[in-house]
């Protein structure tokens, strides 16, 4: 077949980044950052913790082909901010918040642990 091997959807190859930035020459404040590697998964969660800085005036991402493992996030923001800050931003409150869920579904996870019994 000429489907690419399963591991090029996941293994990002040697000497490429796993994220890059291209700043925006025509709108000030605008940028796309290219994610190797990456599907809708990522690309729509980090959409949606963009549009929840009050600074991004515009968050959006695309796959530019189904074949293509990557993403491309564009980021417009306010002049407080700069679509840099923005998505630094926004992994960084993503991590506090998968931190967060990790750790409850841990407590409620050793609620239900069986415990052997003794016969």
């Amino acid at each position: 077949m000429n489907a690419p091997d399963r591991y090029e959807r996941f293994v990002v190859p040697e000497g490429t980044k796993k994220v890059s930035y291209e700043r925006d020459t025509k709108i000030v404040n605008a940028g796309s950052f290219t994610i190797e590697r990456e599907d809708h998964t990522i690309g729509n969660i980090l959409r949606m913790q963009l549009h929840r800085d009050p600074n991004v005036l515009f968050a959006g991402y695309k796959l530019p082909h189904p074949l293509q493992y990557k993403i491309l996030v564009r980021i417009h923001t306010t002049n407080q901010s700069s679509p840099s800050q923005a998505y630094n931003q926004a992994i960084t409150d993503l991590d506090k918040e998968l931190e967060h869920l990790k750790k409850i579904f841990e407590e409620e996870k050793s609620r239900f642990e069986v415990k052997p019994r003794d016969y």
